[in-house]
């Protein structure tokens, strides 16, 4: 998940790209540079590792002089980590160069037609393919060979480029991939994300692809597709899970013999449905606590036991506080966060990065769904190496897993039936959520999104557990939502919506693509996408976020 800044104006670039890079750290990185224009020459510094590394070698930006350039932080897709696969990136005679956030998809083919018209490479990256391919078109017009580039270009992509030959402009471009504008009185910036600006400027314009928001959650919510996909690509290597920062051997995996699950809020929904698969896949006992809860209970904490603590701030304090408890106790923890550098990030034994990016609406959505991710991906991992999955169940969870920031994408155009039907309960008092094991906590989390957004009631329930005094709260016209992705719980549920039905209630069913016999129960259906059953959370979570 590459950052990218860009400054030009009256102040010295570097020390600015410097300041800028080192907010967007939170993105993840493996190595780093930056490009500025001299006055006669484009000079450029790159660096493999933390940004301090670079920081020395330019003197916090004192050796390379001038008032225009570009900068980028690198987390590796083609290409190792190295100097060379570094950006910035420069084409034949070093009068372009250019930063590079995304992937292009057809690099390969486009290469190849480079190289055979002359073009030398020196890096792996897809990225060098672009300022050659800036090279091959350029006529002295910056604007038309850019718009020649992208036309040919296929994937996803935010690009920051200097022209030699134009040292008073700074270039940008965007497909997919985010990218916004800062202007102030002392010179205009670009960057990935608004943090690495606001030292200089509160004057932000976002570059969309198709229009705004209306505010930051909706915003938030169709950044999900690839804020999920940044974190699972990182972690997905030739077929398999590759959680280099886990710290732990294969031995030590088989060693594990419980694992607690320590959150709270949506974080702690993540973790409910985590019980569910870590316990089917990898035969694990789970324990999901809520962190206020664990701090206070003086839990018991066996020899080989997991403390995953999962926030996305990795400051919330009672979570915090859960995790000085088990480390207390000598157990092993790994933190499960957003924010680098955050305290949790620090404590813990280890932790995973979510990569989600700056989470501005109080609601969580995109920090939910890759939290997610990151506990999906630890126990198709616990897994593997325990022997509990066979190979051909892991290459389909695999390939589900691939599939969904597509999936997610195809929901999130889908929201006028699901905003049609929130038009119509605007009034509603009461609503309450059921489902059966995954199902349950999907409900959790779609009944906390329904109430802190929109303050109407709601309440989730495990749908066997209705009979016992909760369905005597349903009246006529109540709406019940049932949730029905666990194909052995289908009919268990359908069951309980009947029951629901008899009281009055109005239903609302979301489930599968291919479930349509739901219609002759349900009084509206919202479908998702045929997934693995294991992974249908962050599929079914869209309409519910959407209908809060």
């Amino acid at each position: 998940m590459c950052g990218i800044v860009g400054y030009i104006g009256t102040c010295q670039a570097a020390p600015v790209l410097l300041d800028g890079l080192s907010k967007l750290e939170y993105r993840g990185y493996d190595s780093a540079g930056i490009a500025v224009y001299d006055g006669n020459k484009i000079q450029m510094q790159k660096a493999m590792g933390r940004l301090k590394v670079l920081e020395e070698m330019t003197q916090n930006g004192a050796t390379l002089p001038g008032t225009v350039g570009i900068g980028h932080t690198r987390w590796a897709t083609h290409g190792a980590p190295s100097d060379l696969n570094a950006h910035p990136h420069f084409n034949k005679d070093h009068s372009i160069v250019v930063v590079h956030n995304g992937i292009i998809e057809n690099y390969l083919k486009l290469k190849k037609k480079l190289m055979s018209k002359g073009y030398e490479f020196l890096s792996e990256t897809d990225t060098e393919v672009i300022a050659h391919m800036l090279d091959y078109y350029y006529n002295g017009d910056p604007l038309a060979t850019i718009t020649k580039v992208m036309h040919r270009m296929e994937g996803s992509y935010a690009l920051g480029i200097l022209f030699r030959d134009h040292p008073d402009e700074v270039y940008a471009v965007r497909k997919d991939s985010p990218l916004i504008v800062g202007t102030s009185k002392s010179g205009n910036l670009i960057a990935s994300d608004v943090p690495a600006v606001l030292k200089y400027t509160r004057d932000v314009y976002f570059l969309e692809n198709e229009g705004g928001y209306e505010h930051f959650m909706l915003k938030e919510m169709h950044e999900q597709p690839k804020a999920v996909k940044d974190t699972l690509t990182p972690r997905i290597k030739n077929g398999d899970v590759v959680i280099e920062e886990l710290g732990m051997t294969d031995e030590e995996i088989r060693t594990i013999s419980k694992i607690f699950i320590v959150a709270c809020g949506s974080a702690y929904h993540t973790g409910v449905t985590a019980k569910y698969v870590f316990e089917k896949l990898a035969r694990i006992p789970v324990e999901v606590d809520l962190a206020s809860e664990f701090r206070y209970r003086d839990p018991i904490l066996p020899e080989n036991t997991l403390v995953v603590i999962v926030s996305q701030s990795g400051e919330t304090a009672d979570t915090l506080a859960a995790l000085r408890l088990a480390k207390e106790k000598g157990v092993r923890t790994l933190g499960i966060v957003n924010v680098v550098g955050s305290s949790i990030a620090r404590e813990a034994d280890n932790v995973m990065y979510t990569w989600a990016g700056p989470e501005i609406a109080v609601a969580t959505t995109k920090a939910y769904s890759t939290q997610l991710i990151a506990q999906y991906l630890l126990a198709m991992k616990f897994a593997k190496v325990r022997g509990t999955v066979s190979q051909n169940d892991f290459d389909a969870m695999i390939q589900s897993l691939e599939r969904l920031p597509e999936q997610i994408s195809l929901l999130l155009s889908h929201k006028e039936n699901v905003q049609r039907f929130a038009n119509r309960y605007l009034a509603a008092e009461h609503v309450f959520f059921i489902g059966r094991g995954i199902d349950y906590a999907i409900s959790m989390e779609g009944s906390l999104k329904l109430k802190e957004i929109s303050y109407i009631h709601s309440e989730a329930y495990a749908a066997g557990e209705l009979k016992h005094g909760t369905i005597s709260l349903i009246e006529d016209g109540t709406l019940v939502i049932g949730v029905l992705t666990q194909p052995k719980l289908y009919e268990k549920t359908i069951s309980n919506m009947v029951e629901c039905k008899s009281r009055g209630a109005y239903l609302m069913g979301l489930t599968t693509f291919g479930n349509y016999n739901i219609e002759d129960t349900a009084d509206f259906t919202v479908y998702i996408p045929k997934t693995d059953p294991h992974f249908a959370t962050s599929l079914a979570v869209i309409p519910l976020q959407l209908l809060g």
